[in-house]
């Protein structure tokens, strides 16, 4: 038994990298790897902490994230501390020996330092969540994963856009699931002049009525803009759950619109240009 212990303290003390006074051995690596995994299954016995909460508080998936990503950080950073402690990297000397070249490098990287900022405030005032809808320079987003520097995001198109986070904390950005679950929308349309205005109206109340993704039937509202150029112009005001996907929804409603309009004979004009020629009759004459 002592043979084999003495062994095994033979080769975790084992030499695998030296250079003068700085040397490497087998246990510096094991305690690496050590670390390594004691990590890793400590941030995932809190992950699975987190979601128990969720699911039995019934909390925001968006906070649980959160909350996660921040706990995940702090502890990959004492974590990282630890390995540079074990391969003999003092961390407070480091810090003090490289005060000088890490303003140097902050000024370089002073947009990433602003991103990574940023990315700490998101995850910490939780105003923008997981599957949050959000709005940033007239683009469309489904918020998918928010990280320290950077956040990621699917539009309409089904193409995921990399966000810096400075982006979303210094921008004017609108958040379309911050205050309601569900949320109002337009659809504007204009018809011919002499149409019935009554007979419009009840055309596109139940134009809105029959789709399903309409949230509030009874918050359904049309309204009578204007006198147009061409046209009268009305707008169709409904509620719908939906958000990121009410592109889909409008068109669909405004397909029934343009089947009952022309079941009930009401017309969508073109817009016309009456054009008037003047003509200098002493030239014709000559």
């Amino acid at each position: 038994m002592k043979s084999i212990l003495k062994a095994i303290k033979e080769f975790l003390e084992l030499e695998i990298i030296s250079i003068g006074n700085y040397k490497i051995m087998v246990h510096t690596i094991v305690l690496i790897i050590a670390i390594f995994i004691f990590t890793k299954i400590a941030l995932w016995i809190i992950k699975q902490a987190l979601n128990r909460q969720q699911r039995k508080n019934n909390l925001d998936s968006g906070n649980t994230y959160a909350i996660f990503q921040i706990i995940k950080y702090l502890i990959w950073v004492i974590a990282f501390g630890f390995i540079l402690e074990a391969i003999g990297i003092k961390v407070t000397v480091l810090i003090a020996g490289s005060a000088a070249l890490l303003v140097g490098v902050g000024l370089g990287l002073q947009q990433t330092f602003n991103d990574i900022i940023s990315g700490i405030i998101l995850l910490s005032e939780r105003s923008i969540k997981i599957d949050d809808i959000l709005e940033i320079d007239g683009d469309i987003l489904k918020i998918q994963e928010i990280g320290l520097r950077t956040s990621k995001g699917l539009n309409r198109d089904e193409i995921s856009i990399i966000i810096p986070n400075s982006l979303i904390t210094t921008n004017k950005v609108i958040n379309w699931s911050h205050q309601s679950r569900q949320t109002r929308f337009k659809i504007n349309v204009g018809v011919a002049y002499g149409s019935d205005v009554d007979l419009v109206e009840k055309v596109l109340t139940e134009s809105a009525w029959e789709h399903p993704e309409v949230s509030d039937k009874n918050l359904i509202n049309v309204r009578f803009l204007d006198f147009g150029d061409s046209c009268l112009q009305f707008q169709v005001i409904f509620f719908s759950k939906n958000i990121f996907r009410i592109e889909r929804v409008k068109s669909d409603i405004r397909k029934v619109i343009n089947k009952k309009f022309i079941e009930n004979n009401i017309t969508i004009p073109f817009p016309q240009m009456d054009l008037h020629f003047k003509t200098n009759f002493s030239d014709a004459n000559k």
